[in-house]
């Protein structure tokens, strides 16, 4: 099996399953050996930083000298991003090894009712691909929700890390925020620590508390008390936390909680873990669409904003660096609270230009998003495609963001690159 007939593989796979729950995993897991018994994990949930949180993380323990993997999801440039070990994407050919040895297994736990999906076979090839490297610990990422993800398989993670919840998959997770964060709280285990933010709304926060405690598990907050502001703009922030400086290469104030409920949970987690360490890590992160500044002047910023909570912070940062008047290019997904996400951010914008996803059946119509766009004020123009979009934007010669799905994101972004002011 070569690279593209993996991801071919990979991607014919079902995207969610039809029958919740865990056998699949663990049966496929047994047949591995059962890899994720061999590993440390600290266990990241949430709805808005959790990539940005666990890429902190990683790297600070990365710096540490340990060997340190790290899964997340969805990716954005390549889909090996997902599997990394101390910084690096899984090569083509492991990923294909790989694939080849998962797919084999996953004969024996197929069936037509309830197959094996994508997100159930990439867990579980990245779990054997971290054992066999021998990693220290692997930071990982929940996928969705948290207590039938298919990452809940494992065991007492060194901590369970819930950072910002909202309102999103409301359809599969819960209609209200408390029953979104009573999901994503699945992750926490008898006797482990809890890390949490304080940017929780206080219902969220009771949840936590309330599964904490009855898990026996100590709680700890990221609370932002000590937290002084120094700058933060399109170069990123610098602020001090317990009289310690601290820098963050990526932009926006809610990469502040971020980096927080990161060094909260590596003191938990790592107390011997040395400051020095914890401030190279935070400071060299970088992940792709994460208001990411593609170009200066003009401004040119590309953001995987796809819900309220990531639209706001978006919508902070701009009216931090004053940016108003601007021409947008934007998609979401239909099954997203597309109007509240629109509602603080389109202000900033003169005018935008609506696109279609072109990777996701989900995606809302990019003439339905016109319109909608409208309703708010704002001159909005429905492009036939990605390029003909960022070319009509770019011609205005004004500070331009591109937002919404992380698809539109992982799509668009060589399209930027190439057009890059």
């Amino acid at each position: 099996m070569n690279y593209n007939e993996a991801l071919q593989y990979i991607h014919s796979l079902g995207k969610f399953g039809s029958k919740p729950g865990l056998e699949r995993i663990e049966k496929m897991l047994s047949l591995m050996g059962d890899p994720q018994k061999q590993l440390e994990f600290i266990h990241v949930a949430g709805t808005n930083g959790k990539g940005s949180t666990s890429t902190f993380i990683a790297a600070a323990l990365e710096e540490q000298g340990l060997t340190v993997g790290l899964y997340t999801s969805p990716f954005v440039t390549e889909f090996n991003e997902r599997i990394r070990l101390n910084g690096q994407n899984i090569s083509n050919d492991d990923l294909s090894r790989y694939t080849e040895y998962t797919e084999n297994l996953a004969k024996e736990v197929f069936s037509e009712e309830y197959p094996i999906t994508e997100f159930e076979f990439i867990t579980a090839l990245a779990f054997k691909y971290f054992a066999d490297k021998r990693c220290d610990v692997v930071v990982l990422e929940v996928g969705l929700g948290g207590r039938l993800d298919a990452t809940n398989v494992i065991e007492k993670p060194k901590a369970s890390v819930i950072v910002k919840i909202d309102l999103d998959h409301t359809g599969i997770l819960g209609d209200t925020i408390e029953k979104i964060a009573a999901e994503k709280c699945g992750i926490i285990k008898s006797g482990c620590p809890v890390v949490t933010t304080s940017q929780n709304e206080p219902s969220v926060l009771n949840v936590i508390k309330g599964f904490a405690a009855s898990n026996g598990c100590t709680m700890h907050l990221n609370s932002s008390d000590e937290v002084k502001v120094i700058s933060s703009d399109v170069n990123g922030n610098v602020f001090t936390f317990e009289g310690r400086e601290y820098r963050t290469k990526m932009p926006g104030i809610h990469q502040i909680d971020n980096a927080l409920t990161a060094i909260k949970t590596l003191k938990v987690a790592y107390p011997e873990i040395s400051y020095e360490n914890i401030y190279n890590g935070i400071k060299k992160t970088t992940l792709a669409a994460r208001c990411e500044v593609i170009s200066k002047e003009p401004l040119l910023l590309l953001d995987g904003s796809h819900n309220p909570n990531g639209t706001s912070a978006l919508a902070d940062l701009l009216k931090k660096n004053n940016v108003y008047n601007a021409v947008g290019v934007l998609g979401f997904m239909a099954d997203k609270d597309v109007p509240d996400a629109l509602k603080k951010v389109l202000k900033h914008f003169k005018k935008v230009y609506t696109v279609t996803v072109e990777s996701n059946p989900r995606a809302m119509s990019a003439e339905n998003l016109a319109e909608l766009c409208k309703t708010f004020g704002v001159v909005a123009e429905a492009a036939p495609d990605y390029c003909s979009a960022v070319k009509k934007a770019l011609s205005e010669n004004k500070n331009t963001v591109v937002f919404g799905s992380l698809y539109l994101a992982g799509d668009i972004r060589p399209i930027l690159l190439d057009f890059k002011r």
